[in-house]
């Protein structure tokens, strides 16, 4: 569904993206982890074309968006959850909700936009209580629920997500890395997921990659990676003695 190929990407002279690739098949929930600043939001800047990559090539089910602006991308079906969830605060749960359909009624699809509005209020029941409550006086968790809420509006094929955990107490963490999987079964979605988490970016993940400094070092199935003493040590906390 989404192939990226030698990307490169930066901000001003600065590089940092270098020779980045990874694939993603449909269905799958692939996930990129990596330390602050090792290049993973400018990833997901890049492949929602919100910043234009410098080099490489980005295919999305075939058909190269590597020059499309961020809006087409949208309207194609692939949406981004961005980091620190960027909502209108003073705008209601509903509102914000409504802005993530511009697409459909764009398209004059107000009865699927009721629809998915039903279906997110059926994932996040939290959302359907505070529907006419100000964004801005919602929980860390709750804003991350209304951040994915109004990316389904758009009825994304695949979803990019940017760091949902960062901010939330241990409990709200598990529940939206949960939530991450229902997308998959519920929704039918194919997922990317950047995260410092590594551990529950690879506890949900089928695949996942490891980002540093800008440049792709490993790859793998989760379990695998899990199992990598580089990555345990790395990311995960764990000493080798831990884990022989």
């Amino acid at each position: 569904m989404l192939r990226i190929k030698n990307l490169e990407a930066g901000y001003g002279p600065l590089k940092v993206l270098r020779k980045v690739s990874l694939h993603i098949d449909p269905g799958e929930i692939v996930t990129v982890i990596g330390a602050n600043g090792a290049g993973k939001t400018t990833l997901l800047k890049t492949v929602s074309g919100l910043l234009a990559p410098r080099g490489g090539e980005i295919l999305f089910e075939r058909n190269t968006i590597r020059k499309v602006s961020a809006e087409r991308i949208v309207s194609l079906g692939c949406s981004l959850v961005p980091e620190g969830r960027q909502l209108f605060a003073p705008m209601t749960v509903r509102e914000n909700l409504i802005l993530g359909a511009c697409v459909q009624y764009r398209r004059r699809r107000h009865g699927e936009v009721t629809e998915d509005m039903d279906r997110v209020f059926g994932l996040f029941p939290r959302l359907r209580e505070r529907e006419d409550q100000l964004a801005g006086t919602l929980s860390g968790g709750e804003q991350q629920m209304l951040a994915i809420g109004r990316a389904l509006l758009s009825r994304p094929r695949m979803l990019l997500l940017d760091e949902p955990s960062m901010g939330l107490a241990p409990r709200m963490v598990r529940e939206i890395f949960t939530h991450i999987m229902h997308l998959r079964k519920e929704f039918g979605l194919t997922i990317l997921l950047v995260e410092q988490n590594a551990r529950g970016a690879l506890g949900v993940a089928d695949r996942g990659y490891v980002l540093e400094t800008g440049r792709m070092v490993l790859q793998g199935p989760s379990g695998e990676l899990l199992s990598n003493k580089n990555v345990q040590r790395a990311y995960l906390g764990w000493s080798s003695e831990e884990s022989a």
